[in-house]
């Protein structure tokens, strides 16, 4: 099992879902979240006067996946998620050693 972590924009939150809907994903987890990489932040101007943003809103998704999907998820995430420019996000996939459903008790993929 895997957990694939995807940090994006959040106006393309909408096409993530959708793609990973046709791939069968059953569940995730979206947090909104504020921070930056390469992009630095950026200034914006309000009633004239300028100020600086220096953490850009993004929106966190979380998959628990079985290793047999994971590449497939991680290709649409990329697919749908893609804009071309600075601060498309990031992708983190990480090994999930234990999952457990709390009203039944399963465990594993199973859980999932």
């Amino acid at each position: 099992m895997k957990l694939v972590t995807a940090i994006i924009k959040p106006f393309k939150m909408d096409d993530v879902r959708d793609a990973l809907s046709d791939l069968g994903v059953q569940g995730l987890t979206v947090t909104e979240v504020k921070g930056f990489g390469r992009q630095r932040g950026h200034t914006e101007l309000y009633r004239g006067a300028e100020y600086v943003v220096d953490f850009v809103p993004k929106v966190k998704l979380e998959i628990a996946a079985p290793e047999e999907q994971v590449e497939a998820i991680v290709e649409a995430v990329m697919a749908a998620a893609y804009t071309g420019k600075t601060g498309d996000g990031k992708i983190f996939v990480v090994p999930l050693e234990q999952v457990v459903r709390i009203r039944t008790a399963e465990t594993g993929v199973d859980a999932i």
